[in-house]
């Protein structure tokens, strides 16, 4: 393995620091977690908070960490603190109940993944990749990684929660493609890995977690809606409809994410992330829909309902995001919560530059 290949695998395995409070829910968890004596948020209270805001999503993505990395000096027992998970019960019931809300409840599995297959003409002006593509400048590339890093330095870790809840050739295929996303038995080819070496190429900051801070609530809910769906048995359905959403749009998008990266001269590792995501997703969304959707409704055809959903759910939480980054943007704003140290969107013509502010 060369030195550039190994240089940034130490980072991105350590311990996040417990992140800024964003409301009276999330600052009693993370109050909870750091060791000081604290009353949780009741029910109450919880049914109260807005689904998709961020107080809310904070909370879920702090105690949903607790199952993947952790936090630094948060003691690895809480993970199954039945306090902690009867308050992350509580918030899990109001995230679900507006995902089901706001997706058809229909159970037409072949339409909804036969939509997915379908790519528009022209961008309805929605698309963040299609923006990136065509105008994207680096500070908001940047921006765009940043905030994705949240999922993708994780990338795949949420998914095999399901392995050991299918059976036959819907698991077969499920291992077949996370151990193309896990590198194929090479730590330089773990997806999370490439992602690490892209934020690298665009002087981004490669530790884990690095900016939970700094991601609105709409992207934290993406990646709550993994975590979600992957740590409950019942939700099997809606996390193989999540993967089958990522799977079968994921060649496209990364075809234009890959034109962005060469058209701001991003770097070569920035380039083969998205690279490598056109070539590998484009045989997994085969397997996809061949095998791990035919596979488990053959098995539990009770189940469309449920990956309707997941595939819905996807669609509607991405389309918040993206409503988020766009309007953003447009509007010359940072679409994170406080800009990337060494980038900022342009200033106004004769506007003074604050120190250490550059475009990247």
């Amino acid at each position: 393995m060369t030195t550039r290949e190994t240089e940034h695998l130490g980072p991105i395995a350590s311990a996040p620091s417990l992140p800024q409070t964003r409301g009276p829910l999330s600052g009693k968890v993370i109050d909870a977690l750091s060791g000081r004596r604290t009353s949780l948020p009741s029910e109450g209270e919880i049914l109260q908070a807005d689904p998709y805001g961020d107080d809310l999503q904070l909370l879920l993505y702090v105690l949903y960490e607790l199952h993947y990395r952790g936090f630094e000096t948060v003691d690895e027992n809480l993970e199954w603190d039945p306090a902690l998970l009867r308050v992350r019960a509580a918030a899990e019931d109001v995230f679900l109940r507006a995902l089901r809300a706001n997706t058809s409840g229909g159970s037409d599995v072949r339409q909804t993944v036969g939509a997915l297959l379908v790519e528009p003409v022209e961008d309805d002006g929605h698309s963040v990749s299609h923006y990136l593509q065509r105008e994207g400048e680096c500070w908001q590339i940047r921006e765009y990684a940043a905030l994705r890093s949240l999922y993708h330095l994780k990338e795949a870790d949420p998914h095999l929660w399901v392995v050991p809840r299918l059976r036959g050739r819907a698991k077969a295929a499920m291992v077949a493609i996370e151990f193309d996303e896990f590198g194929a038995g090479r730590a330089e080819n773990i997806h999370a890995q490439l992602f690490a070496d892209l934020m690298a190429d665009l002087e981004l900051d490669t530790a884990y977690g690095r900016y939970l801070d700094e991601g609105p609530a709409q992207a934290l809910a993406t990646v709550n809606l993994m975590s979600l769906f992957g740590l409950h048995r019942s939700l099997r359905g809606a996390l193989v409809g999540h993967f089958a959403a990522v799977e079968v749009t994921s060649s496209p998008g990364s075809r234009r994410m890959a034109k962005a990266m060469r058209r701001v001269g991003a770097g070569a590792a920035a380039q083969r992330f998205y690279d490598e995501h056109v070539e590998a997703d484009a045989v997994h969304e085969q397997l996809v829909r061949r095998d791990v959707i035919g596979g488990l409704l053959e098995d539990e055809s009770h189940l469309a309902p449920d990956i309707v959903m997941g595939i819905e759910a996807t669609g509607h939480l991405e389309n918040l995001l993206a409503d988020h980054l766009l309007s953003s943007w447009r509007a010359g704003s940072t679409s994170l919560r406080t800009p990337l140290v060494g980038t900022a969107p342009p200033l106004p013509d004769g506007a003074p530059q604050s120190e250490g502010a550059r475009q990247y």
